[in-house]
């Protein structure tokens, strides 16, 4: 049995104070939404808490769905490097950026810069992560998706791109009869505003109901989510956790994350989910369990 923990939305905290140079257009938006709202949702004693209760449960690998900073610069990549390597070294984790990862156009260069190693394949070799990458771990394949792209003012939307969505096409054929999970930040649905939503969700839909996949992991939406998609041998299951760094009083939901216990074999994968996270403002538990059925 592998097991696979899944966290997203660390937020990290707190915020480094930012250069006067780095304060304007998005980021100062970002930064005074900060200041007034966010530090007080994002926690970052309440990361640590989750975090040490993940690593007390051993999994296998950690997938981690983007958002680990907030206004992109460079001394949050740096500090969120630091985190990552607490976290474990980039052959027990994997990291995918989401929309605060790529809040504003240099920070794309950023990602690669901090984080290439956690963010690309087991034979990457190039000088920046390609998308999607694919990294075998136990009997799983982990395809690794960015839809970190920046975008204007008030927007949190994602975009794949042409490119990206017909690599993964062939990925996924490539990969048929394996344990494929798809880990991403934005959901290909979702309930949250149109102004957050995954802009070409469709064209990632088609290629799933084609070529199909096992599981799909994402963030974004800070909620716990379950929905199924279309996909050539049964509905695949697309999961989503809230913000790993939530605290309680947090307009959505609470920090939690997900173990997923996954065994079998290609035509009769098995897996068991498991849903840990912080109740009564501190303590972290058990808080479901279920089997998801597996196309």
């Amino acid at each position: 049995m592998f097991v696979l923990a899944h966290l997203s939305d660390p937020h990290l905290a707190p915020l480094p104070a930012p250069r006067p140079h780095e304060l304007f257009g998005k980021r100062l938006l970002g930064y005074l939404n900060w200041r007034h709202k966010r530090q007080a949702i994002h926690r970052r004693g309440m990361l640590d808490a989750l975090v040490r209760d993940l690593k007390a449960q051993a999994p296998d690998h950690v997938a981690v769905t983007g958002d680990l900073v907030n206004i992109a610069t460079q001394a949050e990549f740096a500090q969120a490097r630091a985190w990552l390597d607490a976290l474990g070294s980039p052959r027990e984790v994997t990291l995918v950026p989401g929309n605060h990862d790529g809040y504003v156009r240099r920070a794309l260069a950023m990602q690669a810069g901090f984080w290439r190693d956690y963010m690309t394949g087991d034979a990457a070799e190039a000088a920046s992560p390609a998308f999607p990458f694919v990294r075998q771990r136990g009997p799983l394949v982990l395809i690794g998706l960015s839809t970190s792209v920046p975008t204007a003012a008030f927007m949190a939307t994602g975009r794949l791109g042409a490119v990206q969505i017909a690599r993964l096409d062939a990925l996924l054929a490539h990969e048929s009869g394996r344990c494929r999970v798809v880990l991403i930040h934005h959901p290909p649905r979702s309930r949250s505003s149109h102004y957050k939503r995954l802009v070409d969700a469709a064209d990632l839909l088609a290629v799933l109901r084609q070529r199909g996949a096992e599981l799909l992991l994402h963030g974004h939406d800070h909620v716990h989510a379950l929905e199924w998609l279309d996909g050539p041998a049964g509905p695949i299951p697309a999961v989503g956790v809230p913000s790993a760094s939530a605290a309680v009083a947090e307009p959505r939901e609470a920090a939690a994350y997900n173990l997923y216990r996954i065994d079998g074999g290609p035509g009769a994968w098995r897996c068991e989910v498991a849903t840990r996270g912080v109740v009564d403002g501190e303590k972290i538990v058990e808080l479901a369990r279920r089997e998801l059925n597996l196309p």
